[in-house]
């Protein structure tokens, strides 16, 4: 009996601490429920951001320190700024091995999209956007256009001016040289722009060309650049990928005649210390930062053809990063004293500077092939209050009326 008492007994205790412990949990905080720590292993993980491989074809070797060398500096901006970007490049590739190598960046490397840097590309690009419908294609300098192909290019034209005006102005000879790679439609705007920057300020300037036929040309780049220095040409601007040009004025320079050059897409202030006044340099990464941005993001539209100059700040005066004039040439051209109707009497130095600022407001507000304009056979181009429109620019195959000689036959 006293067993089952104290079993009774004991049960009652236990009893009444049950329910004391449950009251006593009533008057605690309640925890924050566990249950989204638990939900959340069970979610889905985050979308691993789409990448996108880009593939690049050079006409030169990269280190050539002109147009490859500028492209890939390009190239290597959007491989800073893009995370989801995926780069390889082809270098030194001839304009008819373009295909082939087109099909290797598609089927072996699995490109998303490729570009052509080199105007004799196009055809074979045209090629490869139609065997290749999934395959994304930029062309460089062309104008062809598709469902899968676009076109872009950062022109120049603008800086050759600005060169071509301080070459007259510094010039003792009136006779400016031009070294000159193929004859095509931006070759000749170079040109006639550089002989139209001459004219503005010296309308004695004549300018005369010499062609080597390659865009890497060291060697034949120096032989032309002798051959214009022979005929009296003082100043020499040039396209060929190389300081060749540069280094030849320089040479003339430490023998004590005074040869005045202008670099060509890199900077080569270096490679002239005494003879390069100033030069053009091409800025590719923000166009290919958009480029790239518009394909990831789905908004890129082949349709419109992508033409930068100076007012997107493409194109830049100068042959170093930190002068667009060589400091030993402000002092020559601030004594070089111009006439013009619209400013007076005013240096070389300060008209080229406003030029300058003027490019960069846009082509509305001064450009170089403003009318009139006439050919070297008298035949009037562009005519007086009339400006040369983008198609007139990227199909001109006419000297202006201050280059000497004709034109060769591409073909």
């Amino acid at each position: 009996m006293k067993i089952k008492m104290s079993v009774l007994i004991t049960g009652f205790v236990f009893l009444f601490a049950m329910i004391l412990a449950g009251c006593g949990e009533q008057d605690k905080p309640k925890q924050a429920s566990k249950a989204p720590e638990k939900a959340a292993e069970f979610q889905e993980a985050p979308t691993a951001e789409k990448k996108l491989k880009a593939g690049f074809i050079y006409v030169g070797p990269v280190g050539d320190y002109g147009w490859s060398h500028a492209h890939d500096l390009g190239k290597r901006h959007v491989e800073s700024l893009y995370p989801w970007l995926e780069t390889v490049i082809v270098e030194s590739v001839t304009e008819s091995d373009s295909l082939r190598i087109m099909d290797r960046l598609v089927q072996q490397q699995k490109c998303d999209v490729i570009f052509t840097t080199s105007f004799g590309y196009m055809n074979d690009t045209v090629k490869a956007a139609e065997k290749y419908p999934d395959t994304k294609f930029m062309h460089c300098s062309g104008f062809k256009r598709t469902a899968n192909l676009g076109t872009y290019f950062g022109d120049l034209y603008q800086m050759y001016y600005l060169n071509g005006m301080m070459a007259g102005a510094l010039t003792k000879s009136n006779k400016l040289g031009y070294v000159a790679a193929f004859p095509i439609p931006e070759l000749i705007r170079h040109i006639d722009a550089y002989a139209l920057g001459a004219k503005a300020v010296n309308p004695d300037a004549t300018v005369n060309v010499k062609w080597i036929y390659a865009w890497y040309g060291p060697d034949k780049a120096k032989e032309a650049a002798e051959a214009l220095i022979a005929e009296g040409c003082d100043a020499l601007a040039f396209t060929e990928d190389t300081p060749a040009v540069i280094e030849v004025g320089q040479a003339h320079c430490e023998k004590g005649k005074q040869i005045y050059t202008f670099s060509h897409y890199s900077p080569m202030q270096a490679y002239g210390k005494d003879s390069m006044v100033s030069g053009q340099r091409m800025d590719w990464g923000g166009m290919y930062a958009k480029i790239l941005k518009d394909i990831h993001e789905g908004t890129w539209d082949p349709s419109q053809d992508i033409w930068w100059l100076a007012k997107e700040k493409a194109a830049i005066l100068g042959g170093s990063p930190g002068d667009a004039i060589n400091p030993k040439f402000v002092e020559p051209l601030k004594q070089a004293q111009i006439k013009t109707e619209q400013y007076g009497e005013i240096s070389a130095y300060d008209l080229v500077m406003k030029r300058y600022e003027q490019m960069k407001q846009g082509v509305d507000v001064f450009d170089p092939f403003m009318g009139p304009i006439s050919d070297n056979k008298g035949e009037i181009k562009i005519k007086e209050g009339e400006r040369a429109s983008k198609e007139d620019l990227l199909s001109i195959m006419y000297y202006v009326d201050n280059v000497k000689g004709e034109i060769p036959n591409s073909n």
